[in-house]
């Protein structure tokens, strides 16, 4: 868990920059892309501890 919330944390601190800074519009889509990532990636954990182990 505490890997999604860094990379949100990144996504955010890059979109920011991405956004403000003048010619850095590309650190703008890295930070969809991040923010995309851990969007996954979370999915995908929440998806694997709602199973129950089989037996």
């Amino acid at each position: 868990m505490v890997w999604v919330l860094l990379l949100v944390l990144a996504a955010v601190v890059l979109g920011i920059i991405g956004a403000v800074a003048k010619g850095l519009l590309y650190l703008l889509v890295i930070g969809f892309v991040v923010f995309a990532l851990a969007l996954l990636l979370s999915a995908v954990r929440l998806r694997r501890a709602g199973r129950r182990p089989s037996r």
